[in-house]
């Protein structure tokens, strides 16, 4: 392959895409640099087809390199291992808009892979990794309905920005990562700050109109390299599938009669088993046929009663919510519960919390940092009527909770008025489509039973859209079915006020402002009336955190103190802990946060920590104790690790002639403080204190 290299600007800065310099006995490579970050993109396409399959078997890796950002991975291996959690949500992201974009039927296996080589800390290599994915695509001879663009977008001080770097993101409002091609959007990812509707259309068009440079560059490099593409052509026979959809469509008309997801898709298979066995026998590579045929003609009969009667499947108009019901404690030991049921989706949420010893930890290219709210999502097999191993999460459970905790994070208190790391793991129990917009409502839900002074209540709901020529049909609250034959599934969560998360991917052509218009007013109906009924079950937040939720108290003492606190090798603060069953963090160089279910723990660990830190005060009294007995007085000690002087002359009223005549080791002796030489040594009287004496109501001693 000839070497090209081809730059445009693009968000201020430099966007170039150089081919045929590197990885060339991949099917395409290119590496896509923007600013300081490079990240080499490869597609590779395997030479035999694969059979018996009803899927594009398309394979997205996205992979960090620590010695992209100059950094030496951590833990024992010192090599970078597992995918990260952000590794996998933009393996998503950039596998999304690909894939609908591959032709139909292609059977073949695709792998492409992103590598970050290098890394500025300011250019996000998530929208890069996506440009060079198409581009890969571009220049290799795979089949690909392309190019897409990807941008990202913020808003700083209400002016949109395209491709804001990570300081300026900072600052921003707003964060979305839009991708679309010549025929309009097809994938939006991102959150905001409480964004209007208007605002959340304005920033995704702004970053479409910025995107189309992309796509034009990328045109431009396939014309020259005038490269070929594999000759592709799913085949079919036409008169068999004829005959198919003549036997089946019958059937499927009855089938959705029954409202019921597990009764119906029973009736199902047994078409498809009746269709196999007539058409197929023992034919396994026409058996793939069939079940084309079959899910294409329940696909048509579906889209054709959403279109020509405005009917779902279920019943419903096409705006209509499903039944909702909620419901709040639940689990009588954990911190906060909830259960959120809508249709035959539900979802079990649960609220615990921690203190910053909790926090995760994120080892990535910028560095380390830490996480105080998490929000986790696992869908089991039964939740679908399903017998299938249990393994470690899947990219589209991590995906799912990821989307969820950006939704509710906007709502959420900062963490110097409620100092607690918080953990919500989001149940599925039953799922018939939208399970992650139901788990950003349970969390919710889960997060207010717990008492968490949340600023507003988040709720999300899953549109649908099925499109064909000028005929056009928008559903709220889809099913699982709808969102399979739709031609759309966007997520919009938020407030009563605006949005705080969006998710959207198209199957088909791109979207224009006015049906995106459309979709997110009927979206903001629906979020509106989920909100009310989850306000009917719980309005505002607990005033009080559960009984087994752990108080965390935090006290401010003098940064001189914190050694006393802990001690010669963390003697005292272990001794605290061991006496109390507290739990005690030191944070700063004057802040102590201790936390405990208890409020007696905690009470009793204040006055140990208070006893320890505290400072002596001139004409005091005070109990103490007799450490030692010299010639000329006694050392006394007032409280732990302080101790002063009671001279011979300030015993008693009358002269004294030994001091063990008055005091012995291990006495206890009032005592008054008379002054604090410059030296620090304190100047203790037992014959004033004496003459003062003691008043228990004062707690003067």
């Amino acid at each position: 392959m000839m070497e090209r290299k081809m730059s445009i600007e693009f968000g201020g800065r430099t966007l170039s895409i150089e081919t045929g310099k590197i990885a060339k006995q991949a099917n395409g490579a290119v590496a896509v640099q923007y600013g300081e970050t490079i990240v080499l993109v490869t597609a590779v396409c395997s030479e035999e087809e694969r059979k018996n399959i009803d899927f594009i078997p398309l394979t997205v890796n996205y992979l960090e390199m620590t010695f992209a950002a100059g950094r030496i991975p951590g833990g024992f291996f010192k090599r970078e291992g597992r995918p990260s959690d952000r590794e996998t949500l933009i393996s998503r992201l950039i596998d999304r808009p690909i894939r609908p974009l591959l032709p139909k039927g292609f059977n073949r296996e695709t792998q492409i892979i992103a590598t970050v080589m290098s890394a500025d800390q300011e250019n996000d290599p998530a929208a890069i990794g996506m440009i060079g994915a198409s581009a890969a695509l571009m220049v290799s001879d795979i089949p690909f309905n392309g190019p897409l663009g990807g941008v990202k977008v913020g808003r700083i001080n209400g002016e949109y920005k395209c491709n804001p770097t990570n300081s300026e993101l900072e600052m921003s409002n707003m964060d979305l990562l839009v991708a679309g091609n010549r025929d309009g959007v097809i994938m939006v990812e991102g959150s905001a700050q409480v964004g209007n509707e208007d605002d959340i259309l304005e920033a995704i068009f702004f970053g479409y109109d910025h995107l189309q440079g992309v796509i034009e560059v990328q045109e431009r490099l396939r014309d020259e390299l005038n490269i070929g593409k594999t000759e592709f052509t799913p085949g079919r026979n036409e008169a068999v599938g004829e005959q198919i959809h003549s036997f089946v469509l019958p059937k499927i008309k009855e089938a959705h009669a029954i409202s019921g997801k597990l009764e119906r898709r029973r009736r199902l298979g047994e078409i498809l088993e009746a269709a196999m066995e007539k058409f197929a026998g023992e034919d396994e590579e026409f058996g793939v046929e069939v079940r084309a045929v079959i899910a294409e003609t329940e696909r048509q009969f579906i889209r054709g009663m959403i279109l020509s009667e405005g009917r779902r499947i279920d019943g419903r108009d096409l705006s209509e919510i499903r039944p909702i019901s909620c419901e709040v404690g639940i689990l009588p030991r954990t911190h906060g519960s909830a259960i959120f049921t809508r249709g035959e989706t539900q979802v079990l949420a649960v609220t615990t919390f921690g203190t910053s010893s909790d926090e995760q930890k994120i080892d990535s290219l910028s560095g380390e940092s830490y996480k105080s709210f998490m929000l986790h999502y696992n869908f089991p097999p039964f939740c679908v009527g399903e017998v299938s191993p249990l393994r470690s999460p899947n990219r589209r459970e991590v995906g799912h909770g990821a989307l969820a905790e950006r939704a509710i994070l906007p709502v959420l208190p900062p963490s110097d008025t409620f100092p607690y790391t918080i953990r919500v793991v989001s149940e599925v129990l039953e799922s018939n489509g939208s399970s992650s917009m139901a788990t950003v409502c349970g969390g919710m839900l889960a997060l207010m039973d717990a008492g968490v002074p949340t600023t507003d209540t988040v709720a999300g709901i899953a549109m649908g859209l099925v499109k064909e020529g000028d005929r056009v049909a928008v559903l709220s609250d889809i099913l699982g079915d709808e969102d399979h034959i739709g031609d759309m599934d966007f997520k919009v969560a938020g407030t009563q006020e605006g949005i705080t998360a969006v998710q959207m991917d198209i199957k088909g052509s791109g979207l224009t402002r006015e049906l995106l218009r459309q979709v997110l007013r009927q979206a903001k109906e629906g979020r509106l009336h989920i909100l009310k009924k989850m306000r009917e079950t719980i309005p505002e937040p607990r005033k009080d955190l559960s009984r087994h939720a752990p108080r965390i108290i935090t006290l401010q003492v003098k940064p001189d103190k914190i050694r006393d606190i802990i001690g010669p090798g963390g003697k005292n603060i272990r001794s605290i802990v061991d006496q109390t069953g507290v739990k005690i963090e030191i944070e700063d160089p004057d802040l102590v946060k201790i936390a405990s279910p208890s409020h007696e723990a905690i009470e009793e660990a204040i006055a140990i920590i208070k006893r320890l830190t505290q400072e002596v005060e001139v004409g005091r009294l005070y109990l103490g104790h007799v450490k030692r007995i010299l010639d000329f007085g006694a050392i006394v000690e007032l409280f732990p690790g302080t101790d002063g002087l009671v001279h011979i002359s300030q015993l008693a009223e009358h002269r004294v002639e030994s001091v063990s005549d008055i005091l012995k080791e291990g006495d206890e002796v009032l005592v008054k403080v008379l002054g604090i030489e410059p030296n620090g040594r304190i100047r203790l009287s037992r014959k004033a204190a004496l003459k003062q004496g003691y008043d228990k109501e004062t707690n003067q001693k």
